[in-house]
């Protein structure tokens, strides 16, 4: 799958991936799927701590919030990011476009969510530990990577234009 081996080429060298997905052309939908997939695997990821949490309320009394801001207002949020950051970029003489910022953010989004399925993993076996801060640790670390690489590479607007 080719989404698959582009999370895991992310991980080495995210400008190079940002350069293809760019080049695919303006595809507001791709991105969209991007967003939405990250933000529903990020949900997902916190299910083993909502389900340990939810012994004397149940597992649908705790998961109606997460469920409610990953999947409505973390996507307005994050267009808010995105336009944030391109206004940012565009301060410091990038020369990118508004789609380009926001594909950055949503497939870093996406490339670093396995590693908070991971987190989510972690955080059931042993709980909050300090395991479960470091691997929470490495996967913003790793986004944040991936987002400022994917970000550099948008807003040198080699490969896209305006929309």
């Amino acid at each position: 799958m080719e989404i698959a081996g582009d999370i895991i080429r992310s991980w080495r060298s995210p400008r190079r991936v940002m350069r293809k997905h760019l080049a695919a052309g303006l595809r507001e939908d791709r991105a969209l799927i991007c967003l939405f997939a990250a933000c529903v695997l990020i949900l997902v990821s916190q299910f083993p701590a909502l389900m340990r949490a939810s012994e004397p309320d149940g597992f649908e009394a705790r998961v109606v919030g997460p469920l409610f801001g990953w999947l409505f207002v973390a996507p307005l949020f994050m267009y808010l990011l995105a336009a944030l950051s391109h206004v940012l970029a565009r301060l410091v003489g990038g020369q990118g476009t508004w789609f380009g910022a926001r594909l950055a953010l949503f497939w870093s989004l996406l490339a670093a969510a396995p590693l908070w399925l991971i987190n989510g993993f972690v955080a059931e076996f042993s709980g909050a530990t300090y395991l479960t801060s470091i691997v929470a640790g490495l996967a913003l670390g790793m986004f944040v990577v991936i987002w400022i690489s994917s970000l550099i590479e948008a807003e040198s607007g080699a490969t896209q234009s305006e929309v």
